[in-house]
């Protein structure tokens, strides 16, 4: 399970990015040939923040499909699963989508409406 590992990255980045600040939501854009399972992304977010000014704060996952263009036969096409393998049959194949791993944003509170 590299979620954890993943999420507690997301989660150190944030709170670095929010300076105190309360966190409601987090999107993040995570592609397909990543291998993360999104389930398990949100049960671990939800560990990674506990404690932090994340903590409760929404996890977003954007899906982005896996594509590859192959350098033999110069098709473009999806990649479903880990297996790169043009439909000619080649292996030489090179990702061109799939392997996002990105905060796309993060929502914070308006600190000045906040009473301390």
């Amino acid at each position: 399970m590299h979620e954890l590992a993943i999420a507690t990255n997301i989660a150190d980045a944030v709170c670095e990015r929010a300076a105190g600040r309360p966190v409601h939501r987090v999107t993040v854009r995570i592609g397909a040939l990543t291998a993360v399972v999104p389930e398990a992304m949100r049960w671990c977010f939800t560990l990674a923040v506990e404690g932090t000014v994340a903590d409760g704060a929404d996890l977003e996952i954007e899906h982005r499909a896996g594509a590859g263009r192959c350098r033999a036969c110069g098709a473009e096409f999806p990649c479903a699963d880990l297996i790169l393998l043009c439909p000619c049959g080649s292996a030489d194949v090179e990702v061109t989508a799939g392997r996002e791993l990105q905060i796309v944003s993060m929502e914070v509170a308006d600190v000045r409406h906040l009473r301390l």
